[in-house]
C-alpha cells in the first residue's frame, strides 16, 4: 500500500468533498414529512398488532383462573 503525505491526503479529502450533491430545502421537507407519516402509519399498526396480542394473552389467562 502507497503511503500517502498529509498534503495529499487533504487534497483527495477535498475532492470527495466536492462530489457532495446536497439536497434541496424542498427535497429535505418531503424526505422529513415523508418519514413522519411512515412513523405514523407504523406506530398506528404496532398499536394494533399490541392490542390484539394483549387480547388474545388476557383471553388465555381466563382460562387459567
Amino acid at each position: 500500500m502507497a503511503k500517502t503525505t498529509p498534503g495529499e491526503f487533504v487534497r483527495q479529502v477535498r475532492a470527495e468533498a466536492n462530489k457532495i450533491v446536497w439536497p434541496t430545502p424542498r427535497e429535505t421537507m418531503v424526505t422529513a414529512i415523508m418519514v413522519l407519516i411512515m412513523t405514523t402509519i407504523l406506530a398506528i399498526f404496532f398499536l394494533g398488532v399490541d392490542g390484539l396480542f394483549r387480547f388474545i394473552v388476557n383471553w388465555l389467562l381466563s382460562f387459567a383462573g
